[in-house]
């Protein structure tokens, strides 16, 4: 983008930040690169997480009208008194422009692209930025690792970033960064993704495909559920398993669900592996409500899958040194978006004068 952030009272520099997901959507105020906690504001996404029964049309519109809504009247309350730009991370494939082309964990498959940069500086006073989620993410972690790095999200559905030199390897058409979509079982029943497809990375590795997964295994083997530490919690129905509560019989090291998770990791540690042997990347980095939620247990199962598989050129301990969680909290996009905006918005040479 070629426009200029106004600099703030004092040359801070101040944003307004959103990140929209499957589930949430969250806007904070950022202040010279540091989240104001107190700013932040938490409200489902009106999407088909919420609207599973409407068409993707008809959930992107919705999407649309909240996001917009909730921008300006962000803009209008005090937090954003002196802001001088806003960021918005999205869940979805995005061009150079701030076109979305897909958004699947918020409106399912396919609809019209929507040119969401050019639609939210009609609306909106300040300048705009607006970026793939996984790529905003990326931007926070940015200044603190010191090689080049994959960046990879578990939450509702999966994506991934490569940052390397200071750049995020994706085009200008927003091809690149959509490991979640990589189809890695072919079979024509292969489970289904929110993209329309079958089989995707995504559909099997992430959060709400592990709990599909656990839901189907406690079905196919009744014993074996009723033995475990979700039966309990569940009421004793495979229906009633909820990410929450696998995640911690995951932590307590039940068999059972240990049993679902090595399956649906297996797919992540072969696309993990691929990137390794195609460019090198030595720096995997986790974030994402699930991995999250899972803890060490999840970097360490992951590693024994990584490991089953081998990686060219190295051994178990160097393996497994590849992979780390990121921070142990929602707020990759929110502080990750507000650097990305440093970066492409330049401020005014005399922007630290006060006015």
């Amino acid at each position: 983008m070629t426009t200029t952030a106004r600099p703030a009272a004092g040359g801070h520099r101040v944003q307004v930040v959103a990140d929209l997901g499957g589930t949430t959507l969250r806007l904070g105020r950022v202040v010279d690169g540091v989240l104001d906690a107190g700013s932040v504001r938490r409200v489902p996404t009106d999407g088909i997480d919420r609207h599973p029964g409407l068409s993707p049309h008809t959930l992107q519109d919705r999407v649309v009208a909240q996001l917009t809504y909730e921008l300006e009247a962000y803009l209008r309350s005090p937090h954003a008194a002196d802001a001088n730009a806003v960021g918005v991370s999205f869940a979805g494939p995005i061009t150079k422009d701030g076109t979305v082309l897909a958004g699947p964990t918020l409106w399912g498959g396919t609809a019209a692209p929507l040119p969401v940069g050019s639609l939210l500086e009609r609306r909106l006073p300040l300048p705009v930025v607006v970026a793939n989620d996984i790529t905003a993410a990326a931007w926070r972690y940015a200044a603190t690792e010191p090689e080049p790095f994959c960046l990879i999200t578990i939450s509702s559905g999966i994506g991934h970033k490569v940052f390397r030199h200071g750049e995020i390897l994706v085009d200008d058409a927003g091809h690149g960064g959509e490991i979640g979509h990589w189809r890695v079982d072919a079979a024509d029943d292969a489970v289904p993704c929110e993209c329309g497809g079958r089989g995707h990375l995504g559909a099997i590795a992430s959060g709400r495909g592990v709990l599909l997964a656990a839901r189907r295994a406690a079905a196919a083997d009744p014993d074996g559920f009723t033995a475990s530490a979700l039966a309990e919690p569940a009421g004793h129905r495979p229906a009633g398993i909820t990410n929450e509560a696998l995640a911690a019989a995951l932590r307590a090291d039940d068999p059972f669900a240990t049993a679902v998770l090595n399956h649906c990791l297996l797919p992540l540690a072969q696309a993990v592996n691929c990137v390794f042997t195609a460019i090198g990347i030595r720096r995997y980095l986790f974030i994402g409500g699930f991995a999250i939620a899972v803890g060490p247990r999840f970097i360490r199962l992951l590693g024994d899958q990584l490991n089953r598989l081998g990686c060219f050129g190295l051994g178990e301990q160097e393996t497994r040194d590849m992979l780390a969680l990121g921070a142990a909290d929602d707020d990759h996009c929110l502080i990750g978006m507000a650097h990305m905006v440093d970066h492409a918005l330049p401020v005014p040479a005399d922007a630290g004068a006060d006015r």
